[in-house]
């Protein structure tokens, strides 16, 4: 049976492959896809939301959230490119009436008691306010996923800070200590997905729109992840949170206690991971300590192929 997931994302470039991912693979069944502020503004990530569905064409076409009308200090266009599609900005229809993200998780999670995982590929604002809206949500889920936080690798918002737990730290830390199964996929694991300039050449079905926007795609980012990190390559950190749904035995998890920092002026955002000998505290998230990297690609490419036929 198809594993039914919402999907919580602010689609930049590696938020459009772990979607296009989710929506192609015939084992997961993605109920809706719930869009939030992050890598940009909230109507613009609302749209993006449009024109990943209409360029992907998936064959079962989910519901959708619009953003919450937050803001942030931060964005993620110098990485992921004006608009977060790499500078594409291809129509797309323009919906009416549509339910805002909170709203819809809370109205799926009560038709679907126990069967939907949630994956957030962005800040956990949403998540935070739908949990406000229904204390038996962390009840209600199979489990949460979340794509966030950092240990032992550097911060991409500050020194010590990921971008998501940065955007919105309360509502990260709101999240992690909710009750609910959550397992945390950190930067030390995020950054082990690296997809290079021949990944680019590789990538099946030349005659394939979905694949062929895809590959529109990687340009800007792997010449602003030059830029920004010195790397060669671009980090695909979004999507390991379909991987840890699909194929949770890619990834070696750790049960840890995990807080974050909500109000220091050079920690705003930091995860604390408490790893201590004589930490009595129970484990609160399963943490992403390793990866299986091969099986990540795989993975990967089994989708993509079949998406491409």
């Amino acid at each position: 049976m198809a594993r039914k997931i919402i999907i919580l994302a602010d689609p930049g470039i590696d938020g459009a492959f772990a979607i296009a991912l989710a929506l192609h693979d015939p084992d997961v069944e993605c109920l809706a896809i719930a869009a939030t502020a992050g890598n940009v503004p909230s109507d613009q990530a609302t749209r993006n939301v449009q024109i990943l569905l209409e360029q992907l064409d998936p064959p079962r076409r989910p519901r959708f959230g619009a953003a919450l009308p937050v803001e942030y200090d931060i964005d993620g266009t110098k990485l992921h490119g004006p608009g977060g599609l790499g500078g594409l900005s291809p129509p797309c229809a323009q919906l009416h009436h549509t339910h805002p993200s909170d709203k819809l998780i809370f109205d799926l999670v009560r038709q679907h008691p126990k069967e939907i995982t949630i994956v957030a590929l962005g800040p956990l604002t949403v998540l935070a306010r739908a949990l406000d809206r229904d204390s038996e949500l962390p009840n209600l889920v199979d489990r949460f996923i979340c794509v966030g936080g950092t240990w032992r690798e550097p911060g991409n918002a500050s020194a010590a800070a990921e971008f998501h737990f940065y955007c919105d730290p309360a509502a990260a830390r709101q999240v992690l200590h909710c009750g609910a199964g959550l397992t945390l996929l950190p930067l030390d694991a995020t950054r082990k997905l690296l997809f290079s300039p021949t990944d680019l050449f590789q990538l099946p079905g030349p005659d394939s729109p979905p694949c062929n926007f895809l590959r529109q795609l990687v340009p800007h980012a792997i010449g602003a992840t030059a830029s920004l990190y010195g790397i060669e390559g671009f980090h695909l950190k979004d999507v390991l949170g379909i991987v840890a749904l699909t194929h949770p035995e890619a990834l070696t998890l750790r049960p840890t206690v995990v807080d974050v920092e909500t109000r220091g002026e050079l920690t705003r955002g930091m995860s604390v991971v408490d790893v201590r000998w004589a930490c009595t505290e129970k484990p609160n998230v399963d943490l992403a300590v390793g990866v299986d990297v091969q099986a990540v690609r795989e993975y990967m490419e089994r989708i993509l192929r079949l998406m491409a036929r």
